[in-house]
């Protein structure tokens, strides 16, 4: 508290003092679940949502073998839109990341905020030759450090979420909980988003209500085609930042042709959804951060679903196998991910129009 006064929010032991107070200040707003369950001041389609959590959560331990502890027990309403907001940013020609170190989880390609001020302080304080992007984040995760304290609790930032996609925030953000590697933000997150879509599709398929499948439905097709587009941009970006023979002149043009397809080719998805704006905001940031964001959620998904195959299904094998991986030189794990993830792509192109696809 002393140290608190030596720096601002953003820097230095200031930026420490921000990040230990806020989550002090969301711990202290947390009640028990059941305490929220009997306040008479309490939503009726609140307590609904935070029934409906319980019995993810129990899902998540009895099916997915994640892990039975404290958290998501707990319920805060922050009063505001996001739990934390993240800063990003790369070069002007890259998809890769600035990374910061901090103590415990090493180093990362993003520095978040509780008070989204600060987070756009810090990112209108980095160099100009950094694209910069900041955005909500509506959970995160203390990987078990605070169960002790009570656990990571729900929030009024994704309580209000569709059914299917509350049951994979809970399940990703529990997902770090079993497995965390210091300085592979790539690997920690691709795991994340595998257990979740594993996860949040054995829960439609098993307890979901017919209401809730259909709405979720709509809600995933419309994110499965944006996320095919914004794969394909990042792949066109990343072939002309490679490109060898071309001046950074040329593909600087290059890379504006190719933002100007992705608005181009958005508009006409947005169109097709009736109008759905989900995406806009991510669409008017989007620049090399943002992209680079986005890659560290899905670019090795798929071989960690094909290693979920190899595993039997079979969760506990599955995160030993995923445990075995996190100790190989980084180079290594994300090699035998994009050769388990380009197996199955080539499978999947290979089968026959009336045959089922795999996952």
């Amino acid at each position: 508290m002393l140290l608190a006064g030596c720096a601002g929010p953003t820097t230095g032991v200031g930026y420490y003092w921000q990040s230990a107070s806020g989550h002090l200040h969301l711990m202290r707003a947390a009640r028990p679940v059941q305490d929220w369950l009997q306040d008479e001041q309490a939503s009726a389609a609140l307590k609904a949502r935070l029934e409906v959590s319980q019995r993810i959560r129990a899902f998540a331990v009895s099916e997915l073998a994640l892990p039975d502890n404290a958290s998501y027990r707990r319920y805060a309403d922050l009063g505001r839109r996001a739990a934390v907001y993240n800063v990003v940013a790369a070069p002007a020609l890259s998809l890769t990341l600035q990374t910061w170190c901090f103590p415990v989880v090493g180093c990362v390609g993003y520095r978040g905020y509780f008070d989204e001020a600060n987070a756009q302080a810090f990112a209108d304080s980095l160099p100009d030759d950094l694209e910069v992007a900041v955005y909500p984040v509506p959970a995160y995760s203390t990987l078990g450090w605070t169960n002790w304290l009570g656990g990571d609790p729900l929030l009024n930032t994704f309580i209000g979420y569709p059914e299917g996609e509350l049951a994979r925030l809970v399940f990703h953000e529990l997902a770090h909980q079993v497995l965390y590697v210091k300085d592979d933000t790539r690997f920690n997150e691709s795991f994340a988003t595998a257990v979740e879509r594993i996860g949040g599709e054995r829960w439609l398929t098993q307890e979901a209500s017919p209401q809730a499948k259909a709405e979720y439905a709509v809600f995933d097709a419309r994110r499965r085609e944006f996320r095919a587009l914004s794969r394909s941009v990042r792949e066109q970006l990343q072939a002309v930042y490679t490109h060898a023979a071309w001046s950074d002149a040329e593909k600087l043009q290059r890379k504006a042709n190719v933002m100007d397809g992705f608005r181009a080719a958005y508009a006409a998805l947005r169109a097709s959804w009736s109008d759905y704006p989900g995406f806009d905001a991510w669409v008017a940031r989007a620049n090399n951060a943002s992209f680079g964001a986005q890659a560290a959620y899905d670019d090795l998904v798929p071989g960690f679903l094909a290693l979920f195959e190899r595993e039997g299904q079979d969760f506990n094998r599955f995160y030993d196998a995923v445990r075995a991986l996190g100790e190989q030189p980084p180079e290594q794990r994300t090699a035998t991910l994009q050769e388990l993830g380009l197996q199955t792509r080539l499978a999947e192109q290979t089968l026959p129009p009336t045959s089922p696809k795999l996952r």
